[in-house]
């Protein structure tokens, strides 16, 4: 076994304690042809995650290499991956798996490390993934944009959202983030790594099943952001903007698929808040039309007959 890390695994972690420990253990089981290191970061977590990641780190030290924050750095808008992460990493790729999911599959890391060394045209890895409860663990799904082993396009993953592709499936080449464009700086999101990701080759996907992704985990992002609709209105005109700048980067290359993902996230964001009349207008029509028949006559019902159906309901 060489002596170089070829693989840095980026943790992140926060109010984990129910869920670090899968994470680490799923790290400490791969089985590799070379070294690979684990840099877990808790951000001043307020229950027991900072203890369980020492048990780890006295286990294990020359794998598990933590930063442990007294002040959360992401309540003060501090980018923790190119602040703490990235620059420390020693790997020639980055695995991510955030403290609240977990891998699967042992031979998990060798497989992408060995695919992207086969694949020097392309800059990003991805495979299929189980979608889990956060505490049951009962399967609810899965992330598996494809049955096959493939590369996915450009125009795939812009189309697809932030949800295409699991963000405990990727691995990438660290040189991607080295000078990211302008719509990666504006919005680091798992949306624009993951397009990052694509622009050079496209994404190399495996078919085989290696991760599983909480869903809707206590203190997650995603919870967070979907209980306050202040806050998602927020996310989705920044996701919107994000595409408006990656439509200039990309020299109106993707114009089409990005004005259609535009109107999809207005539509979703129109119909979470039962915006009845707003989801009928003319931009969001194919949209409109993958409802059921039974939702798109509700939604007419309710747009054109408010007074209506208040009445039946109080009947």
């Amino acid at each position: 076994m060489k002596n170089d890390i070829k693989v840095s695994i980026i943790c992140n972690a926060f109010n984990h304690e129910d869920y670090i420990k899968d994470a680490l253990e799923s790290f400490i089981m791969q089985k590799t042809n070379f070294k690979f290191e684990v840099l877990i970061h808790d951000d001043a977590s307020a229950d027991n995650t900072a203890n369980i990641i020492r048990e780890y780190e006295e286990k294990y030290p020359d794998i598990i290499k933590p930063i442990y924050q007294t002040v959360n750095q992401y309540s003060q808008r501090i980018p923790i991956g190119v602040t703490y992460q990235i620059p420390r990493a020693k790997g020639k790729y980055i695995a991510v798996c955030e403290g609240d999911d977990f891998w699967t599959d042992p031979y998990k890391l060798q497989k992408q490390y060995d695919a992207l060394e086969l694949h020097p045209e392309v800059d990003m890895c991805a495979h299929s993934a189980v979608r889990i409860q956060a505490v049951t663990k009962e399967k609810l799904g899965e992330i598996n944009p494809s049955g096959e082993d493939t590369v996915l396009t450009v125009e795939e993953v812009i189309k697809g959202g932030g949800g295409y592709l699991a963000t405990n499936s990727l691995m990438y080449r660290k040189e991607l983030i080295t000078n990211p464009p302008p719509f990666r700086l504006y919005l680091q999101l798992d949306y624009t790594l993951q397009i990052l990701g694509a622009l050079r080759g496209g994404i190399l996907y495996l078919k085989d099943k290696m991760s599983a992704y909480r869903v809707l985990s206590k203190d997650s992002w995603t919870s967070r952001v979907t209980r306050d609709e202040i806050k998602y209105r927020e996310h989705i005109e920044k996701l919107c903007r994000m595409l408006k700048i990656l439509n200039d980067d990309t020299a109106r290359a993707y114009e089409r698929v990005i004005n259609d993902r535009i109107s999809q996230y207005r539509f979703v964001q129109e119909r979470k808040f039962n915006n009845y009349k707003e989801m009928l207008r003319k931009e969001y029509k194919v949209f409109f039309k993958k409802l059921s028949f039974k939702n798109r006559l509700k939604i007419r019902l309710k747009a054109y007959f408010p007074c209506l159906i208040k009445v039946n309901k109080n009947k």
